[in-house]
């Protein structure tokens, strides 16, 4: 019998040979909000979103690789952020309810202040109801493009401000902005 959902993911890599390296997919369109923050809670060991239509994905760790990048594009977004003293900034492991009724937890995330207080102190103890002003996300090289892409345009169609999506593999960054424009940046130009 499995009795997490890391057990249940071992059985189905150990049964089917499932490959670790892509998400496990299940359907979570009965859970409600309680019971999916219970579910991630106890399972903390796996980083766990819900879309719009209540497909829950388990996604692996990152690998060591992306790990690095990721703390690194993190830790200037922090430095920025402490110099301006204009919003909160959150890690990878910060998951957001959006108002597609999805949940989700972008590699980088910032929200103004403003925003941020104005939350009760009750939403911010779990998945805040909240879109970030700014999300970050960095592609891994078992990420799909396309899925990634269109989870960039579920922010902004939720009223994210600005989004990044890095893509290593390519060497670009795509721009997100509230207006609809999506720009491509080459890594060797500047944001």
């Amino acid at each position: 019998m499995v009795d997490t959902v890391s057990d249940y993911y071992t059985d189905i890599r150990l049964r089917y040979g499932r490959n670790p390296s892509t998400p496990l997919f299940m359907d979570g369109a009965d859970m409600t909000d309680e019971d999916f923050y219970a579910f991630c809670i106890n399972n903390p060991e796996l980083r766990i979103e819900r879309n719009a239509n209540g497909k829950i994905i388990i996604m692996p760790p990152t690998t060591s690789e992306t790990g690095r990048y990721n703390s690194e594009l993190h830790i200037e977004i922090g430095i920025w952020n402490r110099k301006h003293k204009l919003g909160t900034t959150f890690d990878s492991s910060t998951g957001f309810k959006l108002s597609n009724g999805a949940d989700r937890s972008p590699d980088t995330a910032w929200i103004t202040n403003e925003r941020w207080d104005a939350l009760p102190a009750e939403q911010k103890k779990k998945f805040a109801p909240i879109v970030p002003d700014f999300v970050l996300e960095l592609r891994s090289n078992d990420q799909s493009l396309t899925e990634l892409r269109e989870k960039m345009d579920e922010y902004m169609d939720c009223g994210c401000r600005l989004g990044w999506l890095i893509d290593p593999q390519n060497r670009r960054t795509y721009v997100y902005s509230a207006n609809g424009d999506t720009q491509t940046v080459n890594f060797d130009e500047v944001l």
